[in-house]
């Protein structure tokens, strides 16, 4: 019998799919969520990974969405898929693929690495290039690796405009988990895949399984903290700013995972596009100081958070909308006593960071701010006099001294501070509303 030339991926009968298996011509397994390989391989992760994808469908939902993959059909998940006829080096880590009426309709192909492991941009040009053969439009890698945003890869490649890749960290994937078992909206409503998620999360989270968090920032952060000290000069071509810009955005996006797990909603940080790189670069050359946003669903405002690499200091800020209805001394008395109910409400974390907090006082066509610290504001309303302030910022500045050219104490610190803020500030503030207007009495 002569073998039939396997030559499409996405647009293949599934009938006929399932005989190329069947012959040989296409090598996989099926994805398990008890696989047989060593506890901790990179494909026994894997394999789990992709199993709770197909077992629960929040979740199942919740990834499809962001890939743009169809949640339409049957779905089929594969692991150690390989086709030696058209490459005999080359293995995919794990496949998806969608059906109606027997039809593959999409296809999607994972590179998935753990540990200290990094997505290998040879073997991504591979996978590329196979699936232009094949026709599948879409690749994602997973590894412990951050990026600002899950269009963006941690690798450098040329994308061909038929081919969409994401590229997801680990931790980004667990906080999606995690945040399903919150009671919220988006919770899965299945007990069995429930259970099933908890335990997924229960190996991932264990060490042994390969995956970790963001630790440590790039070398070119000490780097760059360490000529900013020593007055050199910087340009926008030296690499190693372009290091430590990176490693921003992944600490940027993993404060907003680490915030996104003690509130059970998704924080999201700064989006990020192809001029945002270059743009940042130019800012910390010129400025020396690079910032970002986190925001927070239903929150008094975005979180600003700006590290100042001359200074050495981190601050962060919400934005507070006073009674516009009431004079200049009104609304100083409404912060206050915003700020004092934040000191009832979580009285030892807002001890610990009460020295560190200033109020910015936002002046109608003022040129700047009015800034003093929390300790003097019952100065603020002389030096206000004549003013009219729209809005106040809270803020909460802190000296890392030696530790903001640490690659590991910096993290830790930051970390910490985006908690406290949280925790004694932000959680507690409220903007004013204007009341609807009133219809006049109808007779």
């Amino acid at each position: 019998m002569i073998k039939r030339k396997f030559t499409k991926l996405v647009g293949l009968k599934k009938s006929e799919f399932d005989l190329f298996v069947n012959s040989g011509q296409i090598q996989v397994h099926p994805a398990r969520l008890i696989p047989t390989h060593k506890t901790g391989d990179e494909m026994a992760l894997t394999s789990i990974f992709l199993s709770s994808v197909r077992i629960v469908k929040e979740f199942r939902d919740t990834l499809f969405k962001e890939i743009k993959f169809s949640r339409s059909g049957k779905t089929y998940f594969f692991t150690e898929v390989s086709i030696p006829e058209i490459d005999k080096n080359s293995r995919i880590d794990g496949m998806i693929i969608t059906v109606v009426k027997d039809v593959i309709k999409g296809a999607v192909f994972l590179e998935m690495k753990n540990k200290n492991n990094g997505i290998d941009k040879n073997q991504i040009e591979k996978y590329i290039e196979l699936a232009k053969k094949l026709r599948v439009d879409k690749l994602v890698t997973v590894s412990n690796e951050f990026v600002a945003d899950s269009s963006l890869s941690p690798v450098a490649v040329r994308l061909p405009k038929s081919i969409s890749m994401y590229h997801f960290s680990w931790t980004y994937l667990m906080t999606i988990g995690q945040l399903l078992l919150f009671d919220n909206e988006e919770n899965i409503t299945n007990e069995d895949q429930e259970e099933v998620m908890k335990e997924v999360l229960h190996y991932m989270e264990n060490p042994v399984s390969g995956v970790s968090g963001y630790t440590s920032m790039k070398p070119g952060w000490k780097e760059l903290a360490e000529n900013v000290s020593a007055q050199k000069p910087l340009k926008n071509s030296d690499i190693y700013i372009e290091d430590a810009v990176l490693s921003w955005y992944e600490e940027e996006k993993d404060m907003a995972l680490y915030l996104s797990r003690s509130l059970g909603v998704l924080v999201k940080s700064t989006s990020k596009n192809k001029d945002s790189l270059k743009k940042d670069i130019a800012q910390l050359v010129k400025h020396n100081y690079i910032s970002g946003i986190l925001s927070v669903k239903n929150s008094v405002s975005d979180i600003k958070v700006f590290s100042d690499f001359e200074r050495r200091s981190v601050s962060m800020s919400v934005k507070v909308i006073p009674p516009l209805d009431k004079g200049t001394k009104a609304r100083i008395t409404w912060i206050s006593k915003q700020l004092q109910n934040c000191k009832k409400q979580s009285e030892s974390i807002f001890n610990k960071i009460e020295s560190d907090i200033w109020v910015e006082a936002d002046i109608k066509f003022g040129k700047s701010h009015i800034k003093i610290k929390l300790s003097e504001l019952d100065t603020l309303a002389d030096l206000s006099i004549g003013k009219e302030i729209q809005a106040f910022h809270i803020v909460l500045i802190s000296s890392f001294g030696a530790n903001f050219a640490s690659v590991k104490k910096f993290v830790e610190r930051i970390e910490r501070m985006i908690i406290e803020y949280y925790a004694g500030i932000v959680q507690h503030m409220i903007n004013w509303n204007r009341n609807a207007p009133k219809l006049e009495s109808i007779d």
